[in-house]
This record gives structure tokens, sequence and C-alpha cells, in this order.
């Protein structure tokens, strides 16, 4: 009997915080390639630096032999000779317009609360990139997932530090998130690769329970305490002038987009996560599943 052929997939940025883990749900069925900024020779990886991938033939010898590619790539600050341009709008642009000459199917992940009325060069470069692949005229979907938790992420390490500080300074928002775990975000990821092109949505958004930031870092503290914490509000200019600071010095994940996205409205219009999960997303505090677990284990 013929066995069935494993579907190719390239996960860029597959070291990272998101990409880890889209890889390892999908290494259990598919024959996946991780792409890497960094030189390597080792056998399932591929150095790619996006910043140099901004003409479709560039991508076209590299997607070629793959059925899919999930994009995970994105940068917090701008690098030497590393732009939020470069990054998230012209290397994805000419990756769409590739995967689309060549019916290769791209997955990439994005993020909730973008605005074209945004001041941030960081959210104007991801929301033109989204446009872009959205033009392209291929096989593609949009994953904009809310706030991420998770081990290993420098956003999500950080909410979990200030968590535990017994004061938080807070800014006095509407903004609401709908935090989901990474792990939680790879699978659903995985799940979407494994469906039919034809059956794949053009946009996933995914969230779990809405908090607001500051109802977020009480949630986080109660994990590990049954003690609150004092909550100080901080004027909004204080925050920015502060956001504008650590951009510069490079230093904390509040940048200046990130202190406008904390003031939108970071939910999921229809959340597709328990449906891609088929059971309800794991909360905090929770252990998330593993690829080897069922889905009964984990509800």
């Amino acid at each position: 009997m013929k066995q069935n052929k494993k579907m190719r997939v390239l996960v860029l940025g597959g070291r990272g915080f998101i990409g880890r883990q889209v890889v390892r749900y999908l290494a259990h069925g598919a024959d996946v390639v991780v792409g890497t900024r960094s030189q390597t020779q080792e056998k399932g990886r591929l150095t790619i630096r996006m910043q140099k991938m901004l003409s479709p033939k560039d991508w076209e010898h590299v997607i070629k032999r793959f059925d899919v590619v999930v994009n995970s790539v994105g940068i917090l600050r701008e690098r030497k000779n590393e732009t939020y341009k470069q990054v998230h709008t012209l290397a994805v642009e000419a990756l769409a317009t590739a995967c689309a000459r060549m019916g290769v199917s791209l997955i990439q992940v994005s993020a909730l609360g973008l605005s074209s009325q945004a001041k941030s060069r960081f959210i104007q470069s991801k929301l033109a990139g989204e446009k872009a692949i959205l033009s392209s005229g291929g096989k593609a979907t949009i994953v904009r997932p809310s706030l991420l938790d998770g081990e290993g992420g420098y956003g999500a390490k950080w909410f979990r530090r200030v968590a535990a500080w017994p004061v938080h300074f807070v800014m006095p928002s509407d903004g609401l998130v709908a935090p989901l775990q990474v792990t939680d975000l790879g699978e659903a990821i995985a799940k979407l690769v494994y469906q039919p092109a034809s059956q794949r949505p053009v946009v996933a958004e995914l969230g779990g329970e809405i908090y607001s930031i500051p109802q977020y870092l009480a949630a986080l503290r109660k994990v590990n305490t049954p003690f609150r914490a004092w909550q100080i509000p901080v004027p909004k200019l204080v925050v920015r002038l502060f956001s504008h600071v650590f951009d510069v010095l490079n230093w904390t994940p509040l940048s200046f987009g990130h202190y406008e996205l904390m003031q939108g409205y970071n939910v999921p219009e229809k959340d597709l996560l328990p449906i891609l999960l088929e059971r309800q997303p794991t909360l905090i505090g929770e252990q998330s599943c593993s690829p080897e677990q069922t889905v009964n284990i984990c509800t």
C-alpha cells in the first residue's frame, strides 16, 4: 500500500518564542525545516535573514520544495541593518508574492490590535505586511494572536516579573487583552497547517480569557501568591515617555508600539482558538498540552 507523503513545512523563525512551538507540534506529522537567522549547516535548518530577502526571486529558490511556509519572524526593535520595514513589510511582501506564484501556502503570524491610526512604525510595518499578503492573491492565512504567555518569551518574562512585585504601576486605560499560552498558539498554527488550503480562514484571530492589563497582572500574581499587589496609577504621558526611553536603551518590552497597543481592544472579534484546538484554551497557571497528549487529557 502506498504511504502518504509527509507535508513539507518551512517555519521561519523556528527557533524563536513562537516558532519553536510550531515546530514542536508539527514535528510528529510533517517534514519540518527550521528557518533561522543564525549561520547554520545543520540538517533540518536553513539560514534565512529576512532583511535581505526583499525580492520574490530571493524566496522562490528557497520555498520551491515546501507545501507550506509559516512566518513567525518579528523584531521588537530595529537593529543595525535590520529595520521594521525590511522585516515586517518588504520581506513579507516578497515572500507572499513568491508563494502566490509557486502555489505554496503561507501562514503569517501577526498580532491583534494593529491600527492604521497608530503612530508606531512597528505597528505600521506589521499592518503593511498584512495588506501585502491580502493583496498577493495567494493561499494565505494571517494569524492574529493576542498577548502571549509562556516560558522563554521576552515580554512574558517581564509580565511575570512585574506581577511578582508587591507594587504594580499601571496606566489607566480602556484597553483589553485576551492572553493565550504560546503552546496553544503553536498547536493552533499546526492545526491550520494540516487543514486543506481551501478550508483555512483568511484571518484567524486567537485569544484566551479577557483582562485589562491590571487584571492580567493580578491573575499572573495569583498563580504564585494569594497576596494582592498595591496598584498605583501612572499617567499615560509618563508611560509614553518611558516607552521612548526604553526604545533608545533597548530595555524591557515596553516599546512605543506596545504603549499604543495597550490602549486598544486586543481581543478577537471571533475567537478561533477553541475551534482549532477542539478544547478550551489553557488557563493561566494550568499546564499546557504536549503534542503527545490526547485532547481528553488536556480538557
